[in-house]
């Protein structure tokens, strides 16, 4: 039972990392708007994330701590959340919120 609550746990933790991600890439594809009166829309599911501004896009798929992500540009990969709030990647681990930043910064050029 122990092994049990300790994923549901895990789990609950992983949504609302998942759900701060998706208000991070808001945040930032707005501020990143504001300059030109451009607007992404970022549409938030329980295991997926859309963001698009005009034909550029951002796909982010999540299954428990892993999130696989794809862009318009071809670009693609796999990130883990982290119990920390931070993304882990094969090159390191980053702040969400920084990773976030790049992605709507890159969205919004």
């Amino acid at each position: 039972m122990g092994q049990a609550k300790t994923e549901t746990t895990c789990e609950q933790l992983y949504i609302e990392l998942w759900v701060s991600l998706a208000s991070l890439l808001r945040s930032y594809t707005a501020a990143h708007g504001l300059n030109g009166d451009r607007q992404a829309t970022v549409e938030l599911g329980e295991n997926h994330i859309t963001v698009r501004h005009g034909s550029n896009w951002l796909d982010l798929k999540r299954n428990g701590a892993h999130i696989t992500w794809s862009r318009d540009n071809g670009q693609s990969g796999i990130v883990e959340l982290t119990e920390a709030g931070r993304l882990r990647s094969t090159t390191g681990e980053e702040e969400m919120d920084m990773a976030a930043e790049a992605w709507a910064r890159e969205m919004m050029q």
